[in-house]
């Protein structure tokens, strides 16, 4: 039955993150940091209620007029802190309760994580009762429904024998000792909130807490204009001379009261003490019979050894370990810690399949965020050059200034970004870089320059350029831009380098095959490779539409005049049969295996369209290539908010 819930649920979650996927993107997508906005939540409850206790009377005399005070003074600054206040711990309910229910769908409560849950069941109770707590300070008609119905349920116990209730009865009962001591209450309950919240992220290996930029400032501005256009108000003082009849309720923080109301004593402490019981236990009801045997990760470029838990991701794994391995959303949605799984099984787990789509699945790629090892695996991690563990082995995010702009073809312009005066980036020939937008949404564009030269002794004018090939897409957001607003002086963030499409150190004769914007990173390898000496046999097979869309055909004719050991094929596939072009016609792979049709000793590397690669690649192997020996890096440009 668990199992059954759980599926119901893991498809909704999937359903509604693609939603939200096309909607922001992965990298904002609210989804993917459910427990992130939940500690910012808290941060704006804890910075608003400290300025609201700042002028509050803990009196009961003085509380409720304290509040109308604040809440109808500085020009209704003091209401809209209050209703902030209120709308924020809204908020985190509603946050906390998603992020429960998506660790319970993807069943990421078991084993190590067990820890995490059971800390979580002990926040949703404290969130719960310092909420409740919370609506009792104002010492309005809401205030003493809230009290009253919780004195009278905590009554019901054994022991209590109406001891509590009776200092509500009548307005004298009620003392400044009692009521300072809910406002202690209060504050001691948020204090140990924040400290068990510090405890719950404790086994999580790299947990972040802080959701990105845009989405606090969204949230921060949608609670802002809620707390405007919906003030909270007082609902008239308390007067324990009567009952209130009509109150505006929370649902989020109020919801068992009605049952309370309704006399249901008995019943409300079975509901909630019955379902914390369940809750706490949960992760140990219905065990999967795998896994108790932990599993050896074998992750490269290295190699990195480490033990992976039973039910641990693969890159809990990693982190654990303090390996640099690349993510963002942890959640199966960007698709940045892809892997290829070079020996053993994984269990793939839940993912977008846009990002992990059947071909890269075919070529034994998973997402180390969701990927579970089912024996001893072994990996090889995109995007990284090292896994030392050091900070140099990560992501580095830079900023560089638009310093060129050159339209060399139709469709194609080159985009020469430079990087602050005396900063460079280290980077292998082949790799890319993700360009990020406004939104945090990322573009991939590979560079097109060779990197740097480490035997220089000192730093060239252009070892802090970087060169681009942005082709135009049709209805591409980010491509459109560069050929329709970019200008030079503009600066750009991203983040570098990515990418293993790099040139291995062999003997073996070398051929390429590049389709379109492709040929920027075989430009970077070859440019390289020139520079380096390398004197191993290189074929260059481009395949484009139209002669027009061939460009720098100058270099290309340059780098067969000087390298005895450099050949150049330009092959076009939209040709109109009376064309005059005079050279090959047809898809690229199929010239290059018709000029070699055994392709046992060489190695391959292939860049450009999915469509393209996925054609080549396979038939390359028919025609001898061996696996290890064919190297591709596959690009699927989209449109609207895909390029």
């Amino acid at each position: 039955m668990i199992g059954i819930v759980q599926r119901v649920l893991r498809a909704g979650f999937m359903g509604a993150e693609a939603v939200f996927n096309r909607a922001f993107g992965d990298r904002m997508n609210p989804f993917y940091h459910l427990g992130k906005i939940s500690f910012f939540l808290f941060w704006i409850i804890g910075a608003t209620g400290l300025i609201l206790y700042a002028f509050f009377d803990t009196s009961v005399e003085g509380a409720y007029q304290s509040v109308e005070t604040i809440t109808h003074s500085l020009w209704g600054l003091g209401g809209v802190l209050r209703s902030l206040h209120r709308y924020a711990s809204d908020a985190m309910v509603l946050t906390m309760l998603l992020h429960m229910l998506r660790y319970f769908a993807f069943d990421r409560l078991r084993g190590f994580r067990a820890f995490s849950w059971v800390t979580g069941v002990g926040l949703l109770w404290l969130t719960y009762v310092a909420g409740v707590n919370g609506f009792m300070l104002p010492w309005d008609r809401m205030a003493q429904f809230v009290t009253q119905a919780s004195f009278e349920w905590m009554d019901w116990l054994p022991g209590f024998k109406g001891r509590l209730i009776r200092n509500f009865i009548l307005p004298e009962h009620v003392s400044n000792r009692l009521f300072s001591l809910l406002v202690f209450i209060h504050i001691g309950v948020s204090l140990l909130l924040l400290l068990v919240m510090w405890i719950h992220v404790q086994r999580v290996p790299k947990a972040a807490m802080h959701p990105p930029r845009p989405i606090t400032v969204a949230l921060s501005v949608t609670l802002l204009v809620l707390s405007l256009a919906v003030p909270v108000f007082s609902q008239g003082p308390a007067d324990l001379h009567t009952m209130p009849l009509r109150l505006s309720f929370d649902w989020f923080l109020l919801t068992v009261f009605p049952l309370i109301q309704s006399g249901a004593m008995g019943a409300v402490w079975v509901l909630l003490v019955g379902s914390t019981a369940f809750g706490v236990m949960l992760p140990w009801l219905t065990l999967r019979r795998s896994a108790h045997a932990p599993r050896q990760l074998t992750i490269h470029p290295g190699p990195a050894r480490v033990m992976a838990r039973a039910g641990e991701t693969l890159l809990d794994a990693g982190l654990r370990a303090e390996l640099a391995l690349p993510y963002d959303c942890r959640a199966g949605g960007c698709g940045v810690c892809v892997c290829t799984v070079l020996n053993g099984k994984v269990d793939l787990g839940a993912y977008q399949d846009a990002v992990l789509t059947p071909a890269m699945r075919a070529r034994g790629q998973a997402l180390m965020c969701c990927a579970v090892a089912l024996e001893d695996v072994e990996i090889e991690v995109e995007g990284v050059a090292t896994l030392a563990r050091d900070e140099a082995s990560e992501l580095r995010h830079l900023q560089a200034r638009v310093q060129r702009l050159e339209r060399i073809s139709p469709t194609v312009m080159r985009v020469v970004l430079a990087l602050p005066a005396g900063q460079t980036l280290p980077f292998t020939a082949g790799q890319y870089i993700n360009i990020i937008l406004e939104d945090g949404a990322k573009r991939a564009f590979s560079f097109a320059n060779a990197p740097a030269d480490p035997a220089q002794p000192f730093p060239l004018p252009t070892d802090n350029l970087i060169e681009l090939h942005v082709r135009l897409i049709e209805g591409g957001r980010f491509t459109t831009h560069v050929f329709e607003a970019m200008k030079e002086g503009d600066v750009v963030d991203f983040e570098g380098p990515i990418g293993r499409f790099t040139l291995r150190d062999s003997e073996r004769p070398i051929l390429m095959i590049a389709g379109a914007t492709g040929f920027a990173p075989i430009k970077s390898i070859l440019e390289d490779a020139f520079r380096r000496g390398i004197r191993r046999p290189i074929e260059l097979y481009w395949g484009v539409r139209s002669q027009e869309d061939l460009y720098l055909q100058d270099l290309l004719a340059l780098w067969q005049e000087r390298h005895a050991n450099f050949r150049y094929v330009p092959v076009l596939s939209d040709l109109a049969p009376d064309d005059p072009w005079p050279g090959r016609r047809g898809f690229v792979h199929q010239a290059l295996l018709a000029d070699h049709p055994d392709l046992t000793g060489y190695e391959v590397y292939a860049c450009g369209s999915t469509r393209m690669v996925e054609a080549a690649v396979p038939d390359f192997i028919a025609h001898g290539l061996g696996e290890q020996f064919c190297f591709s890096d596959a690009f699927l440009p989209t449109a609207g908010q895909g390029s």
